[in-house]
């Protein structure tokens, strides 16, 4: 069974830094691009970082130079850095197939900067 566990979201200010992490199981990680995805309130969900099998990155322009998505395939786990946070930021955070996407979502995790 295919299961995405995403963590490490909270409230911070404007300019400020969070890392995301997302465990996957039930997949053969190394070999698949990943990718974190997020869902602000009244839009539609939207990829923001890929990192293929590799370990190369792109990026949504939104976040570029801002954000950095890396991966562990030894944990199965995709991280996302996030810095210089804004306020257009705010919105629930999900990682799933960079490529190819899975049906099963996780329960993602919420991201708020306000001040």
């Amino acid at each position: 069974q295919v299961q995405f566990v995403e963590s490490g979201g909270g409230l911070v200010q404007p300019g400020g830094s969070l890392r995301l992490s997302c465990a996957a199981s039930g997949i053969r990680f190394s070999m698949y691009a990943m990718g974190w995805y997020r869902q602000a309130p009244g839009k539609q969900r939207e990829l923001v970082a890929r990192i293929t099998r590799g370990g190369n990155p792109n990026y949504a322009d939104s976040v570029k130079g801002r954000f950095t998505i890396s991966r562990d395939n030894a944990k199965n786990t995709v991280y996302l850095q996030m810095d210089t946070l804004k306020p257009e930021d705010t919105a629930v955070y999900y990682c799933n197939g960079g490529d190819y996407v899975w049906l099963s979502w996780g329960q993602g995790t919420q991201v708020t900067v306000s001040s």
